[in-house]
Parts: structure tokens; C-alpha cells; sequence
């Protein structure tokens, strides 16, 4: 019992060490831009005790920091939709292409299915570092390279979903499958109306992940978008400059909230498949 107490307070003070930047950047984005500056330059001018005049509660709530970001600053919400163009094309893409590659390689039979699986997860286990040239060079050789098109196509095709999604399909009883078939159903018959039913809750787990990944993306718009003005909005902050401090924390708060949103709308159904698909965290 003593045990499960201490364990219990070690995951408290853990998962508060964690808020605390979560805290400080939302209460931050309410401040007057005089107080968030005053605050943050004898940190940024290392003078003395950097953290003692920190404080988490503003003196006066303000919303002219995000007046800023969404009024005067017209880049973020170009760098918004830019993001959402990418990331939205990416998330539907992948869902679809990987219920119908981790159905063929979880319930059909064909020569050299698990070889070619095996492939799939090497390609998974390869940094992007490594991938990367090919994908650049293929951009380039089809025309799409400064496009949204050569961010989305390695999305769609990424094969994370296949292996997160055969994880599953692999568990669904054949008996159903059998049964079905006696009765007649073919392989889209199968699939629309007994395999996605029972996979909607790794769905939603694959939709939920796609979004924290392809919404934080850095790399691949700095590599394949030369063009600044097609940037999403997760390179906005690394245009802030420090005189702005306070749009920054404006800026992070909304750029947390599509995510947030995502997250809390999808939330029993990302757990329960998690739980049951054999990743961890």
C-alpha cells in the first residue's frame, strides 16, 4: 500500500513537471506585452537569478498578443492553412491506403506476403535521414518538388498505418471472414461491413497519431518548399524574433489547439486502441 502511495506522488510530481510548460505558455500568452517582456529579458540577459521573477498568473488578462498573431501578423494564419492543407490531405490518405494494404497483408494469402511485409517494416524502422534523398529525388523527377504534392504523396504512403493497422486485423477471428463468405459476401463486402466496423477504434488511434506527427513536421517543408510563403505553420515560432516574446506564446497556444481538439474528440477510442495494438509509448 505504502509503495503504491509513494509510486503515486513519484507519477504526480512527475506529470507536473510536464504541465508546468504547458502552464507557463498559456497563463504567458494573457500578459501584456510590456509585462511578458520585463519578465523574460533578465533571463535572455542571463542577470542574476534568471527563474526568481518569474510569474505564472498574469497582472492584468490581455488578449493583445492575440490581436497580434491573428490580426497584424497575416503570415500565421497563411502558415494555418498552409499546415492544414498538407496535414488534412495526409491524415485521409493514409487512413485509406492502409485499411486496404493491412487487410491484404493481415487476412489474404499471396506469394511472398510476409517477405514483402518484412520490407514494409524495415522501411518504417529507417530514419528519415536516410529516406530522404530518394524522396527528393523522385519529387524532382515527377515536377512536384516545391509543392504541397511533395509533402503529401510520402505521407499517403508512409507505411506506419499498415503496420499499426495489421497489428489488429491479424487478431479479427477468420471464422467471421469464413462465415461471411458462405454467405456470399466478397472480399469488399467483407471488408466494408465486417473489417472497418471492428477497426474504428485503431482508425481513430492511426488519425490521432498521424495528426501530433505531420502537424509538428520541420524537416520535410524545409527540404522540399523552398518557397517561404508555403510553409506550415509548425516553422511559424522560428520566425519570431525575441522582441516578440509574448506573440510567441500567443502562437503556441493556438497552434496547440487543432491538436488538443483532435485528441479530446478521439480520446476513448485512441486509448482503447493503443491498449490493444501492442504499442507503448
Amino acid at each position: 500500500m505504502k509503495k503504491k502511495i509513494v509510486l503515486s506522488i513519484l507519477v504526480g510530481l512527475l506529470a507536473l513537471l510536464f504541465i508546468i510548460p504547458l502552464f507557463l505558455t498559456v497563463s504567458n500568452s494573457f500578459m501584456e506585452p510590456s509585462q511578458v517582456q520585463n519578465q523574460y529579458e533578465n533571463i535572455f540577459q542571463n542577470k542574476g537569478s534568471e527563474f526568481s521573477g518569474l510569474k505564472f498568473i498574469p497582472d492584468w488578462i490581455s488578449l493583445k498578443q492575440y490581436y497580434q498573431v491573428l490580426i497584424l501578423k497575416t503570415n500565421f494564419l497563411k502558415m494555418f492553412w498552409n499546415a492544414s492543407f498538407m496535414v488534412v490531405p495526409i491524415i485521409l490518405g493514409q487512413i485509406i491506403v492502409s485499411t486496404f494494404a493491412a487487410y491484404a497483408f493481415a487476412k489474404l494469402k499471396f506469394p511472398f506476403r510476409e517477405q514483402l511485409f518484412y520490407l514494409y517494416i524495415l522501411l518504417m524502422l529507417m530514419p528519415f535521414q536516410v529516406t530522404v534523398v530518394p524522396n527528393y529525388l523522385i519529387a524532382n523527377y515527377l515536377g512536384i518538388l516545391d509543392k504541397f504534392a511533395s509533402i503529401i504523396f510520402p505521407g499517403v504512403f508512409s507505411v506506419f498505418g499498415v503496420f499499426l493497422l495489421r497489428q489488429f486485423m491479424q487478431k479479427i477471428p477468420d471464422a467471421y471472414l469464413e462465415a461471411a463468405k458462405i454467405d456470399g459476401a466478397n472480399h469488399f463486402q467483407i471488408f466494408f461491413k465486417i473489417i472497418l466496423p471492428l477497426s474504428k477504434n485503431y482508425i481513430a488511434s492511426l488519425g490521432v497519431l498521424l495528426m501530433i506527427d505531420y502537424w509538428n513536421m520541420v524537416e520535410q517543408p524545409l527540404i522540399f518548399l523552398k518557397d517561404v510563403s508555403m510553409h506550415p505553420l509548425s516553422l511559424y515560432l522560428a520566425q519570431v524574433n525575441k522582441d516578440e516574446i509574448g506573440v510567441a506564446f500567443a502562437a503556441a497556444t493556438i497552434y496547440m489547439i487543432p491538436v488538443l481538439l483532435v485528441y479530446l474528440y478521439a480520446e476513448n477510442y485512441f486509448v482503447e486502441g493503443i491498449k490493444n495494438s501492442g504499442l507503448k509509448g
